[in-house]
């Protein structure tokens, strides 16, 4: 048997020895486990497969093949060779996969450990990509959704147990912030810059405190990283190939100043409210720059696409067969799967940096302190 078969065996049945304590976590008096749940909202760095379930364009999908090439063997809807972010943190955590919450074999029994509610092409503005992704805002209404099934499931006091136990991850803004640059954008063309990303980062805000006001104290997020770098946008301008998309850049960096600040305030204002910041930004342009420093060959271009750098988003046959794709041989030596997405080597690079990491490259907590503390 080769090694890469034993080891997807063995993460198999790891996953699902897990699901099985995870569902048997409650005693015979209804009570609920002890482990926080991980509860994912945001777009596609995180989508679990969501998009599998809604009416959308195909290239807001993944579930076709190279997609879950490397640990699933089958495509799952994760827009990447294999796991995400939030797989790798919910495991550090001793969780089993956090499944989308569009999953039709979902059961109640399933959400007190978590559930992803992310979406590819997601943001935080209803405007951005209307009807092909859902909105921040929609994710959190099926969050509460889940929290009806819960309550009548578990009954109110363990429901809150579970939601002030929980962990809440967020990726969000870098749709919007490329949507306007593809569509016309009233919200966009109507106000400054800046007021564009206030709108962005109080969308944002609202979510998190509707959530607090549900019962969740700890929240982990990422600020939005350099994708005006990354293949896709290298070659919009075809006089500039390999140039970052520099329109963009001034938004994504107005917003990863703000936001800090504002989540600092919600720690002021809000009791018992605790979060980690993940420099997300810093660590993706660091391996785009220098990708050997950290086991990469290629941090420009994509593994699968077409065109120059495979910056064209047609992995998979998105846009017919007559499109065709290339596939790269060796899916390790690659930062970027796709025109856009990161390869199941780089999301275990950054999700270490999220779990573990000290201060000044996730802070002020970093997720291991988070699920490790335990409200009084």
């Amino acid at each position: 048997m080769g090694s890469s078969r034993l080891v997807s065996i063995i993460f198999f049945v790891y996953t699902v020895i897990l699901s099985i304590g995870s569902i048997n976590c409650k005693n015979k008096n209804n009570l609920v486990t002890n482990q926080a749940a991980l509860f994912v909202f945001g777009d596609s760095l995180f989508d679990a497969g969501n998009n599998n379930y809604i009416d959308t364009v195909s290239s807001f999908r993944s579930n076709i093949w190279p997609y879950g090439r490397t640990t699933f063997k089958v495509p799952t809807g994760r827009l990447s060779d294999g796991r995400l972010i939030p797989d790798f943190i919910a495991e550090n955590a001793w969780l089993p996969l956090i499944p989308p919450n569009l999953q039709p074999s979902n059961g109640n029994n399933q959400f007190t450990y978590g559930v992803s509610f992310a979406s590819a092409g997601a943001g935080a503005l209803v405007e951005s990509f209307p009807g092909m992704a859902i909105n921040l805002g929609t994710q959190l209404n099926n969050f509460k959704d889940v929290e009806k099934r819960l309550r009548s499931e578990l009954g109110d006091a363990d429901t809150k147990t579970v939601f002030s136990r929980a962990v809440y991850l967020f990726h969000i803004g870098v749709n919007d912030y490329f949507y306007p640059f593809s569509a016309n954008s009233s919200t966009f063309q109507s106000n400054s810059k800046e007021k564009f990303v206030d709108f962005v980062i109080g969308n944002t805000t609202s979510v998190i405190k509707t959530l607090y006001k549900m019962g969740g104290r700890k929240f982990g997020f990422l600020n939005v990283g350099p994708y005006e770098c990354a293949p896709s946008s290298l070659i919009r301008d075809r006089t500039k190939i390999g140039s970052c998309f520099k329109p963009v850049t001034e938004l994504i960096d107005m917003h990863n100043k703000k936001f800090p600040d504002v989540l600092r305030r919600l720690q002021r204002e809000l009791s018992g409210f605790r979060y980690a910041l993940h420099d997300y930004h810093s660590s993706l342009s660091e391996r785009i720059n220098n990708p050997s420093k950290y086991g990469f060959k290629e941090g420009k271009k994509a593994c699968c696409g077409s065109g120059p750098l495979r910056g064209i988003n047609t992995c998979g046959n998105r846009r017919g067969p007559s499109q065709g794709y290339e596939l790269c041989e060796n899916v390790t030596d690659y930062l970027f799967f796709d025109s856009s997405h990161l390869t199941e080597k780089a999301h275990r690079q950054i999700a270490e940096l999220i779990w573990g990491g000290s201060p000044n490259v996730t802070g002020p907590y970093n997720l291991k302190a988070l699920f490790e503390f335990r409200l009084t």
